[in-house]
């Protein structure tokens, strides 16, 4: 199992970006795909998941209205879309999977909301 991400970058306050994550080794049209952040020194943060088919997304409360968590199972790419970005949104990006009982995550993008 593999994932990459991708898209993080500096960006100013209330800028957008789009996160991708390009999965690998697994059935990924068959599994529920999300995705963290995580603020250096605290605990990782569920941002979103989508279900495998793509008909059914949660999103949380705190992020509602500025991101979007979207897949294309025939790229086998998840994306996250940050919309109003603030500054308390640097974090490390994470995308995540579970395959076989098993939590996968990618290496992370960087995001740093700043002027």
């Amino acid at each position: 199992v593999q994932l990459v991400e991708s898209g993080g970058g500096l960006v100013q306050p209330g800028g957008s970006l789009r996160l991708s994550c390009a999965a690998s080794g697994f059935t990924f049209s068959s599994k529920t795909m999300s995705w963290y952040r995580q603020v250096l020194g605290k605990d990782r943060e569920l941002l979103a998941a989508i279900s495998s088919a793509g008909g059914s997304t949660d999103i949380a409360t705190s992020m509602k209205g500025r991101i979007t968590i979207s897949r294309d199972n025939a790229k086998k790419m998840v994306y996250l879309q940050m919309n109003s970005l603030k500054p308390e949104d640097t974090a490390m990006y994470y995308c995540h999977a579970v395959v076989g009982y098993v939590s996968f995550w990618g290496q992370g993008t960087q995001v740093t909301v700043s002027s």
